[in-house]
């Protein structure tokens, strides 16, 4: 079991990553004057959807550390 719950661990965190890097090149590659219906920049969006996403792994991650921690307090 405990594994499985490492290994869902290095995918949570790779997840992570790849968020946190897809997130700051939208940042980088940020144009002002493409913006949606709203008057937002288009870029923008994908900021916040990727820090979202980045924030939804990382609390995966830290309840599957939790979970691992418990698996080897038990055994």
């Amino acid at each position: 079991m405990g594994y499985v719950v490492t290994i869902a661990i290095i995918i949570a965190i790779a997840l992570v990553v790849f968020a946190l890097a897809r997130g700051l090149v939208a940042f980088a590659n940020m144009k002002p004057n493409e913006v949606d219906e709203n008057g937002v920049p288009k870029s923008l969006g994908v900021q916040n959807k990727m820090m979202f996403a980045r924030v939804k792994w990382q609390a995966i991650a830290v309840v599957l550390l939790a979970l691992l921690m418990i698996i080897a307090n038990a055994g």
